[in-house]
């Protein structure tokens, strides 16, 4: 295994980025929202308010309206896990602060040949930040690459999943009716 960093040595990438930071989320769940009280509160039937002032969504706005892009595509399964429901169900806070958040389900990514081995993020399309996750879905660490085969190879995977995938709101809709 690649030396890993901590999480938070990467966490100036999302303010200094130039163009674009992409995310694909490859697992079924994460250990930081089962542990959290909105995950829980959601699992007890109440829906995650939209957190428009969160640094996140805060950040997300500033850099859109300075013209980058934030984008994830999260694969989920059918039907989707608790976890998942759950980051459908969170998404619109995200996409109001102007993140392009879709869903592509597993078995097409992996028809479509999407790596699902790491989650990761891809900034300006030049630095990689694979996102190491150990079996009880718990970040342990991430490793930055800039090999540009490597590079290239997270480009595809974006390039294809986004092409494949539909808006979170669309599922997100068809999956609150059936629960």
């Amino acid at each position: 295994m690649p030396p890993l960093i901590p999480f938070e040595e990467i966490a100036h990438y999302f303010a200094e980025f130039q163009h674009s930071a992409f995310r694909l989320e490859t697992r079924r769940g994460y250990a930081t929202d089962r542990n959290g009280d909105r995950f829980k509160a959601f699992m007890r039937g109440i829906d995650p308010a939209p957190e428009p002032d969160h640094p996140w969504n805060v950040n997300v706005r500033e850099k859109t309206v300075a013209g980058a892009r934030f984008s994830r595509v999260r694969i989920i399964d059918e039907p989707p896990t608790d976890g998942q429901r759950f980051l459908m169900a969170t998404a619109a806070g995200n996409a109001e602060a102007g993140e392009d958040i879709r869903v592509l389900p597993r078995a097409e990514a992996e028809q479509l040949g999407v790596d699902l081995a790491h989650d990761f993020w891809l900034f300006d399309s030049t630095t990689l930040v694979r996102m190491h996750i150990d079996d009880t879905d718990t970040t342990i660490g991430v490793e930055v690459v800039t090999d540009p085969a490597a590079v290239l190879a997270a480009c595809r995977a974006r390039d294809t999943a986004q092409a494949a995938a539909v808006p979170t709101a669309k599922v997100w809709a068809a999956v609150r009716s059936t629960v």
